[in-house]
């Protein structure tokens, strides 16, 4: 049996764990040490001058419910037309359809249903620590429907996001496209000790070519002026408000200077406080113990405001007043309350890499590894965290708040593009209409990248992301996964139906089985290189006679 990589909790600062004056210099050790960049593409069919999609169903993006059929006409990558062609359950007369030229493709989606190309808000690019290379992710997201990531830390190195960024948009690797958000003071030498220092950076930054920032926190006058001089660049801000820093900046108050979009949760029911200022902390607390960091954490909603009560409507008001985005992540948590399901998802056999498989595994040393003796009473406290967390999010969204998808999978559990599709089903649980859903997964998360003009629904004029898939997802969101849904059919046998068909992006078609197929590959070859095999923590995978252990 081999023995685990050793992963101090610090090396993980600039992804999630957040530790402000120590984040520079670290993310600027992790711009020394990548995963394998994505190779030059060979996959995918197209682009094509004219492109027509023939009798789909079609589910825009905007919140419109599903028609069809339809026919969508795609010319150089832009939607050109979306015209109804007819009625469900009678032929469709030809007379109405847009008619092909010669060179045209025409592709017949007759049964199939287009969503626009789902939108990750928190898409972490693999890591060295889980052994991830690029092509494994990006083939994980494309495969179920993902067009475009936001990449929240650039935890691989600024160069290399920017680089691969560039290839997507060239579209010579297969990958979505990449929004690049940094976290902050990625590259500097050492902390920053005034307002200045922190402009200067956002400057240069801004000069290489990022999208956007990532804080975990900071010292407030330095916080502030970094969002404010990001506004003046263009750059969107994004912000984990960890519990180092969240005394003294919560989501309300980098709201106010300018704060783009929260992750996560953190932050949030600081400034829902009413008759206290600091968690509820135990006496024996640390927060670099991680189960004492993730067990308090889910112990944190029922210290704030009660649903709908002044303080929870203040504080909601004032922040759809500012435009503010929430970008919940709710799957990265499910773990905390049901352990056991997340560690026995189907996809892990098959999808989960060994490094990946041993990255999940409880370690006092890692970051999101804090099973040392995770109890029911824990898992409990988390479900009540998660009713309060969704009715804040829900709420939101009635109000008219703009709530968006992230996934920020290959942690806890979590392989990428599962993950994501965790989350559809997660925004649904908390109240979300389907429809709700997939607008969130798309509209919205364009809207937040201020991309919405050319990506994000399935209108005139918009670039040529689209997902396509055999079944409903309104239905259920469960044939999104790559591994479908378990359905029976009319003789009483259980079947696999779903999975996405085909991804769409910048007009390129990607078969998204051949990609999953791909991926399986690279799992299996890693896992018989190393004799490997999946097996639950504490237990000893069982050998016969002769046989080599396997290793974990």
């Amino acid at each position: 049996m081999t023995a685990r990589p050793s992963r101090p909790l610090v090396v993980l600062i600039t992804v999630l764990v957040a530790v402000p004056l120590l984040a520079p210099s670290l993310a600027a050790q992790q711009e020394r040490e990548t995963i394998p960049p994505a190779p030059e593409r060979t996959e995918g069919e197209g682009p094509w001058e004219r492109v027509i999609l023939r009798g789909a169903t079609l589910i825009d993006g905007t919140g419109a419910p599903a028609r069809g059929p339809v026919d969508i006409v795609i010319e150089n990558n832009r939607i050109e037309r979306i015209r109804s062609v007819g009625a469900p359950g009678v032929p469709i007369d030809p007379a109405r359809r847009p008619q092909a030229a010669e060179g045209d493709h025409e592709i017949d989606l007759a049964g199939k249903y287009v969503l626009p190309g789902f939108v990750d808000m928190h898409g972490h690019i693999g890591g060295v620590e889980q052994g991830t290379p690029a092509e494994y992710v990006f083939k994980l997201w494309l495969g179920h429907g993902i067009t475009t990531i936001r990449d929240p830390a650039c935890g691989n190195g600024l160069e290399f996001c920017l680089d691969h960024k560039a290839k997507s948009t060239r579209n010579e690797i297969t990958a979505p496209r990449i929004f690049a958000y940094p976290v902050f003071g990625q590259g500097h030498d050492g902390p920053f000790t005034d307002a200045e220092g922190a402009r200067a950076w956002v400057r240069e930054i801004a000069a290489q070519g990022a999208d956007g920032i990532k804080f975990f926190g900071y010292r407030p006058d330095i916080m502030e002026a970094a969002i404010r001089e990001a506004a003046t660049h263009g750059l969107g801000t994004a912000c984990h408000h960890a519990q180092l820093a969240v005394t003294r900046v919560n989501a309300l108050d980098s709201a106010r200077w300018g704060l783009t979009s929260m992750e996560h949760w953190y932050g949030l029911p600081e400034a829902l406080f009413e008759d206290r200022v600091i968690q509820d902390y135990p006496a024996d607390y640390n927060y670099n113990d991680e189960q004492h960091r993730f067990a308090e954490a889910g112990r944190l909603w029922k210290q704030a405001a009660a649903p709908n009560g002044e303080r929870w409507d203040a504080v909601m008001d004032e922040l759809l007043g500012l435009d503010f985005t929430l970008d919940p992540t709710f799957t990265i948590y499910a773990a905390s309350r049901d352990l056991h399901r997340a560690r026995r998802d189907e996809w892990h056999e098959t999808y989960t890499l060994p490094s990946l498989w041993r990255f999940f595994q409880p370690d006092r040393n890692a970051h999101g590894s804090y099973w040392f003796y995770w109890t029911t009473a824990a898992e409990i406290e988390w479900k009540e965290n998660f009713r309060l967390w969704m009715a804040f999010v829900n709420e939101f969204k009635n109000r008219g708040g703009r709530v968006t998808t992230g996934s920020d999978s290959g942690y806890i559990f979590r392989t990428y593009g599962f993950g994501y599709i965790g989350e559809l089903e997660l925004l649904q649980e908390a109240g979300f209409h389907p429809l709700e859903v997939v607008r969130s997964a798309t509209l919205m998360g364009a809207e937040a990248l201020g991309a919405s003009e050319a990506i994000g629904s399935i209108e005139p004029g918009k670039l040529a992301d689209l997902v396509i898939v055999d079944e409903n997802p309104l239905e259920n969101f469960k044939v999104l996964y790559g591994t479908g849904a378990i359905k029976l059919d009319e003789e009483n046998r259980p079947v696999r139906v779903g999975g996405v068909g085909y991804t769409m992006k910048d007009g390129i078609l990607y078969d998204a089985k051949a990609l999953l197929a791909d991926v399986r590959a690279m799992v299996r070859g890693a896992k018989d290189a190393e004799n490997f095999e999946i097996v639950q923590p504490g237990v000893e995978a069982p050998t016969l006679p002769g046989d080599t252990p396997p290793r974990r």
